[in-house]
Formats: C-alpha cells, sequence, structure tokens
C-alpha cells in the first residue's frame, strides 16, 4: 500500500495564493482615477456597458501590448457596448500617461491613481507583489466577473480570453434598472 505524504507547508501556500485577490463575482466598487486635462475617470459613469478594466504601468512593455489589444477591442466591440478604460499606477504616472496615450495612440480612457487605491478595488493584499497588467471584467450590472490572479497569470490577458469574456458579456440582458437582481456567477478565468 502506498502511502501519500502531505506537506501543510504547500497547503499553506496555496491558500495564501487563494487569498491574494478579491472573491469573483463580486459588485464593482466605484472608483476614480485622474485623467489628463484635470478630469475625472469614474467607473460608475460606464454602468450599462461592458467595461475591461486595466490597471497598469505605463513602462511595462506587457502593459503596453494588452493596451494594444484594448484598443483593437474597444474599436470592434465599442459599438456593442464595450468599453475598455485604463489606469496606471506606477510612481509618477500622472505625468508618464499623456506620452503613454500619445505614444501607443491609445482610443480609450486612460487615467492613473494612487497604488493603495488600485490595491484596494482589486482586493488584494498589499503585502504581496502585484503583476501587471491586471485585468478586470465588468458586467453590465456592474459586477466584476473576470479578475487577474495578483501573481499574474498566463490567460486573463490574452486576446482569445479577452475575446471570450467580453463577447459572453455583451449578450447578457441589459443591467436591471433595480439592484435586487443578482448576476450569475462565473469563475475566476
Amino acid at each position: 500500500m502506498t502511502k501519500l505524504f502531505f506537506d501543510p507547508s504547500i497547503l499553506a501556500a496555496l491558500i495564501a495564493t487563494a487569498a491574494l485577490a478579491g472573491e469573483v463575482p463580486r459588485p464593482a466598487p466605484d472608483f476614480t482615477a485622474s485623467l489628463p486635462g484635470g478630469k475625472q475617470l469614474r467607473l460608475s459613469d460606464y454602468r450599462g456597458k461592458v467595461v475591461c478594466l486595466e490597471f497598469l504601468f505605463t513602462t511595462c512593455p506587457h502593459c503596453q501590448h494588452a493596451s494594444q489589444l484594448m484598443n483593437n477591442l474597444q474599436a470592434e466591440f465599442g459599438p456593442r457596448g464595450f468599453q475598455a478604460l485604463g489606469v496606471a499606477f506606477n510612481d509618477m504616472s500622472g505625468m508618464l500617461v499623456p506620452d503613454f496615450i500619445r505614444d501607443f495612440k491609445i482610443s480609450y480612457p486612460v487615467g492613473w491613481s494612487p497604488r493603495e487605491a488600485v490595491i484596494a478595488f482589486l482586493q488584494n493584499n498589499p503585502d504581496y507583489a502585484l503583476h501587471v497588467p491586471q485585468i478586470v471584467m465588468i458586467d453590465k450590472s456592474g459586477t466584476i466577473r473576470v479578475q487577474s490572479q495578483a501573481q499574474g497569470d498566463a490567460t486573463t490577458a490574452t486576446e482569445a480570453n479577452l475575446r471570450k469574456h467580453i463577447e459572453e458579456l455583451l449578450k447578457e440582458p441589459a443591467a436591471p434598472s433595480s439592484k435586487k437582481s443578482a448576476a450569475p456567477i462565473r469563475k475566476r478565468s
């Protein structure tokens, strides 16, 4: 008879990793970021749309690539009720965002916010490293349905995965006028 060896430290590591990000689905809290020119980006202004929120570093090549992908998705799905949004939270992002928008020809709103506000929105443990980009998909009723793993994952920011979620969420009925309706539960991707 074979005995299985169980290492409690592995279980603890798995539990800690699972606890790094907020539960999905959950209501998206309102979130505000500063836009170039002094205006504010408010997440609540996009209620009724399918929103893909990219939390990024302007200097990160993976974030820059994801932003180009968001440009394409915005052009394709925007007329159907999709909205890409970007929020930079790296050091000096307020100074870097205008050049980021210009250099990468970003066609959707990109602002900046303090790291603490981003961590709170994502419901991440501030003591753990956070890989970027962090992608959050929000349905028409304002429920977070997909969120990247804090330590990064290989699928959330891929074009195929984003397209799949956008198309699924766009097919759902419009946001109810009452907050009493519950969104269907979807597993984190």
